[in-house]
């Protein structure tokens, strides 16, 4: 290996690195990185008097495919905005997941459904889903493109779940008819005593008479 190199870290990228660089383009890094990972996987290349020559060629085939690759991504994003994605999920009795839906969870279920393969970082989570319902999801796939789908988490025990709404709703009514029947004697009750109140006070008057 040639040591200047090596120190130096001056690399020509054999195709886009996350964070480092795009194919054709010169980088340096951390010879670690430089050793067991970039050099090892075919990544990039150390750069020498030959490999420099390659840039030109390296940056042609980087533009043509990413006309490729954005005109690829524009056709996905019209074909996933604003659909539907269903998963179904263990949840409590109230609708609380045991655990939550993570983006590595909505990467799998997309390639499952043979919507779309991509990776985690094109999924774009502000936190996990941990409840059932409807939740938009923002997808970033190549070159810029953006698009969102909605998510619809439901749960695998969904029978119980509506017997416990159904249930809620029913003691709710039940209580409401209580309140109501409470306000009705309430209101008896003093129409009762208004009553008596006013034949005590018409017996008065006619002693009086």
């Amino acid at each position: 290996m040639n040591k200047k190199y090596e120190y130096s870290g001056q690399l020509l990228l054999l195709e886009d690195v996350l964070n480092l660089g795009q194919k054709g383009d010169l980088v340096q890094a951390k010879p670690g990185f430089i050793r067991n990972f970039l050099l090892p996987k075919g990544k990039a290349l150390l750069a020498d008097k030959r490999t420099v020559r390659m840039q030109n060629r390296l940056k042609e085939e980087r533009a043509k495919q990413a006309l490729l690759d954005k005109k690829e991504s524009e056709e996905l994003s019209a074909k996933i905005k604003d659909t539907e994605v269903g998963i179904k999920v263990k949840t409590d009795k109230e609708g609380n997941l045991y655990g939550s839906v993570t983006a590595l969870d909505i990467v799998k279920l997309l390639e499952q459904e043979k919507i779309i393969s991509c990776e985690r970082r094109s999924v774009i989570l502000s936190k996990p889903i941990k409840k059932v319902g409807t939740v938009k999801v923002e997808l970033r796939l190549k070159e810029g493109v953006s698009t969102s789908f909605f998510l619809k988490v439901s749960s695998e025990n969904q029978e119980t779940l509506v017997e416990k709404q159904t249930l809620d709703k029913k003691e709710e009514a039940g209580a409401e008819v209580k309140e109501s029947n409470l306000e009705h004697e309430k209101r008896s009750h003093q129409s009762e005593e208004e009553q008596k109140e006013d034949e005590t006070h018409q017996m008065d008057a006619e002693k009086k008479e």
